[in-house]
């Protein structure tokens, strides 16, 4: 167990975040990963990576404007749970907010493609590891 704990100190740290954005009937939206981009193909809540010096809600929604070319108020966005998952190169540690309100029509600005996905269909579209258990929380009804 030792070595194994050594081997996961090795990994970097990389903290993403992530929303999941609710519409008026209840369905999620994911985002498919563009060809290109690490994990091309899986679908995911949409987001990203942290900027020195931005706090998690400023960057989603810096990250949501740039992915999707909506606008979110930080006050629109509620902590909901979080994703830790250990890959081969870093461990991911990726806080999800949910958030029912935006400004704008959503826009996919890097060519990829988007879902409206109720709860209970969230297992028929394959994503990355970490988002494998926040799937199991969504389809729970937890916070929706």
């Amino acid at each position: 167990m030792e070595e194994t704990a050594d081997k996961a100190r090795a990994r970097p740290l990389l903290t993403v975040v992530a929303a999941v954005l609710v519409n008026a009937q209840g369905e999620i939206l994911l985002a498919e990963r563009p060809e290109g981009k690490a994990m091309a193909g899986l679908w995911e809540f949409p987001g990203g990576k942290i900027e020195a010096g931005e706090t998690p809600e400023d960057a989603l929604a810096r990250e949501i404007y740039e992915e999707l070319a909506i606008e979110i108020a930080a006050a629109d966005l509620v902590p909901f749970t979080f994703a830790s998952h250990s890959y081969e190169a870093m461990h991911l540690l990726m806080p999800l907010y949910l958030c029912r309100n935006w400004r704008g029509e959503i826009r996919p600005q890097e060519n990829q493609k988007t879902a409206w996905v109720a709860p209970r269909d969230l297992g028929n579209y394959p994503m990355p590891p970490a988002d494998l258990p926040l799937v199991k929380i969504l389809q729970n009804g937890v916070g929706l």
